[in-house]
């Protein structure tokens, strides 16, 4: 797969020299960004461009909200700020000065949709969502590469907190599911000042890059076996019969006007969006849907084969068109995350490339250098020094086998693990007594907590009622099986 790549929808040798003197500026606020001088009885769109650099890219309706779609000028480089700068999207739903806020990274594009994210409606507050840094449109050009870090990306998140928090002084939370958990997650280890608390959902924490024998473990038992062998033998059958298949692949290709130039071709594109075909399953499906894969694969028709994988992994993955979207996390991967690796034992022979690895994926024009120290770092600050923490994880997600940990040092944090949920884990999907747990430390940590529920956690409940509009939180498929 492109080291287990794909569908959905972030400290390095630089960081390594410069991660300990990044830390010491966490946490201290930069001094560019200006209060907003409106008072209280200001509208609040006037208080939000009071702040320099915003602009008002478009008002949405929502109803019970104000939602606004901003622009925030953001410097290339934070530790020169004089060197550039671009502008990088925010959304806001504003509730009310009143209320906490809750800070959303979801690690790639930010959607323009108004939504509402799982704390936001436990602690019926503001939210604040962040497009990450260098996706499209919040992109410096030219880009510079060396500047997409997890240090850089932290800190524009800091830039938008300080500014806001003049706006909105009641607690702040960040949160974000995957890459965005994990974006979370490296926010609070370089600026643990910010929040007051940070609710981490199914977040990947590869500290080893070398070492992914947990996948492996993981895919050995993940299920039933009559899940697995069904999974594995539609797997097996995509390559038994790549000739055919291809061929309807490149009939496809041409007619869409896909290439296959950074990935090296068609062979290594179809062979790389094969190899996905367990880990997209198990990511983004349940045991039941077994039922939806054919019974017998190899007695199925060459269509009922290709369709099931272009359903599971799809075929646009590896097209330079469906990876243009997803360079800087492929750069990301490659640099600083690391990705995992699997070895895939039941498919004999077959495999011609094995799990392709980022660079596969990032055009050769982009320079990378993997940095082994940045994950390394950040999985010790938060197995020693995570405060005010909430990792949450589905039992049956590949992307779990390598998650984060709380330990000796560790304050009021937690790990809990949804059972049989896949990617889509969410507080709600707990067994009863972490499910409480987890919601009262929201709502605490959120400063809303009342008296009944402080004495009495298995009381919590989410403050604002379920809005289908805005808290139905679909799992998205994008290209590959991207975290």
């Amino acid at each position: 797969m492109g080291k287990a790549l794909r569908w959905l929808l972030g400290l390095a040798l630089l960081i390594g020299a410069l991660g300990t003197a990044g830390a010491a500026d966490a946490a201290q606020p930069h001094t560019d960004v200006a209060a907003a001088p409106a008072g209280p009885g200001t509208d609040i769109e006037d208080r939000i461009l009071a702040i320099p650099g915003m602009s008002l890219l478009q008002e949405k309706p929502v109803d019970g909200y104000r939602y606004f779609v901003l622009g925030y000028t953001q410097p290339v480089d934070h530790r020169h700020p004089s060197r550039g700068t671009f502008e990088q999207r925010i959304t806001l739903l504003h509730k009310g000065v009143d209320r906490p806020t809750v800070f959303f990274t979801g690690g790639y594009n930010v959607s323009t949709t108004p939504s509402r994210s799982e704390p936001a409606q436990i602690v019926d507050g503001n939210q604040v969502s962040l497009e990450y840094r260098y996706f499209t449109p919040s992109r410096p050009e030219p880009a510079d590469w060396k500047k997409l870090d997890i240090w850089q990306a932290a800190s524009d998140q800091h830039r938008v907190f300080a500014a806001l928090k003049k706006i909105y002084p009641k607690h702040w939370l960040a949160t974000g599911g995957s890459k965005g958990g994990m974006t979370a997650t490296y926010y609070e280890r370089f600026y643990p000042r910010d929040m007051d608390g940070v609710v981490a959902y199914v977040a990947p924490n590869d500290v080893v890059n070398a070492e992914d024998s947990a996948y492996d473990r993981f895919l050995a038992t993940v299920g039933t076996p009559a899940c697995r062998e069904r999974v594995e033998s539609v797997q097996r059958e995509a390559l038994i019969r790549r000739a055919p298949l291809e061929a309807r692949y490149a009939d496809w290709a041409r007619a869409g006007g896909y290439t296959f130039d950074t990935v090296g071709g068609l062979d290594k594109a179809y062979e790389a969006v094969v190899l996905d075909y367990v880990w997209a399953f198990w990511q983004y499906s349940l045991v039941s849907d077994c039922d939806s894969l054919p019974a017998d694969a190899g007695a199925a028709t060459d269509q009922q084969i290709y369709d099931s994988v272009d359903a599971i992994s799809g075929f646009s993955a590896y097209t330079d068109q469906g990876l243009a979207t997803y360079t800087p996390y492929y750069y990301q991967a490659g640099t600083q995350l690391g990705s995992p690796d699997i070895r895939q034992p039941w498919l004999g022979g077959l495999s011609r490339y094995g799990y392709q690895p980022p660079r596969h994926f990032v055009p050769r024009s982009i320079p990378m250098r993997f940095d082994p120290s940045a994950m390394p770092d950040v999985d010790g600050w938060v197995r020693h020094h995570a405060d005010h923490m909430l990792f949450v994880y589905g039992q049956n997600d590949p992307w779990g086998s390598e998650r984060f940990r709380v330990g000796q040092g560790s304050h009021d944090s937690y790990v809990f693990t949804a059972p049989g949920a896949n990617h889509g884990a969410d507080v709600a999907g707990l067994v009863p007594a972490q499910k409480a747990r987890a919601t009262a430390r929201i709502l605490a940590w959120a400063g809303v907590a009342s008296p009944t529920v402080q004495r009495d956690e298995t009381k919590a409940r989410p403050l604002a009622p379920f809005d289908k509009r805005l808290d139905e939180r679909p799992l998205t498929r994008g290209p590959a099986t991207l975290p």
